[in-house]
């Protein structure tokens, strides 16, 4: 991303990145990039375990909540872009970024464009997902609507009450393959230089979408230290029951420095 996109970006009223939690004088900033059809709502219950000096925010993708008259975006470079610019607006303190499926994609495009403008991150924290050059693939994004809204709706990705609401689906489905489609269609640079924060990677045993051996390939995205966990569960199980997700990511920005 070049400095005048990150000037005109600087100038748009658009909103990416929300801040759920108030704090004044923030030792840290702990981002947070939503699945494949998630806001940045999903986000809030974590502000009540985080230290008082660290900020939540979260990302809000267009077409999404609030931005639903907005088209959605095409490529996850263009999300990180965005996302950037708008982090790069605020007073300058360390970042930790945290992504689910897609998101953990977009965070990872996200630290990389932060580093190449000197504002490198402390911390990536990847959850459901396959390592940038083992992601993309898949015709997910090609089913039709029933069997696209079926899948996403077994993985859990969509809540009950909602997934039987003919009104719901035909409002979600458009966005939710736009979503599938940049998430599928994913190529990494093949010469992206590694970060040099530590990665940490997190997984449910029962995801079918990703296991062990995926989400290793976050390895390579780092010189610097990288580790994993696992928890019972399915895809969607981390951001349902978050608390031990947020301790121990928590646990990690207090090992890196961020006070209690």
């Amino acid at each position: 991303m070049t400095l005048d996109v990150v000037s005109r970006t600087r100038r748009s009223n658009r909103r990416w990145v929300r801040t759920l939690t108030s704090v004044d004088d923030p030792t840290a900033r702990l981002v947070c990039f939503p699945h494949s059809g998630g806001t940045a709502a999903v986000y809030r219950p974590w502000s009540a375990a985080l230290p008082a000096g660290v900020a939540l925010h979260a990302v809000q993708y267009p077409g999404h909540a609030d931005r639903l008259a907005e088209d959605p975006v095409t490529s996850i470079a263009e999300m990180a872009t965005q996302v950037a610019a708008e982090l790069l607006r605020l007073p300058p303190t360390r970042y930790a970024l945290f992504g689910h499926s897609l998101g953990a994609l977009v965070a990872y495009e996200t630290a990389r464009v932060l580093r190449d403008h000197g504002d490198p991150v402390r911390h990536l924290f990847v959850s459901g997902a396959a390592g940038p050059w083992l992601a993309g693939g898949g015709t997910t994004h090609q089913l039709d609507d029933e069997d696209l809204w079926s899948a996403v709706t077994k993985l859990g990705g969509i809540e009950p009450d909602i997934a039987d609401e003919p009104e719901l689906r035909d409002l979600l489905l458009p966005v939710l393959r736009s979503d599938i489609t940049v998430h599928e269609t994913y190529r990494p640079a093949p010469d992206a230089a590694p970060l040099g924060c530590p990665v940490r990677g997190y997984y449910n045993t029962d995801d079918p979408l990703v296991d062990a051996d995926r989400v290793a390939g976050w390895a390579g995205v780092s010189n610097a230290a990288f580790s994993m966990r696992a928890w019972p569960g399915g895809h969607f199980q981390l951001l349902a029951h978050p608390d031990e997700l947020v301790a121990d990511i928590v646990a990690a920005l207090t090992a890196g420095g961020v006070r209690r």
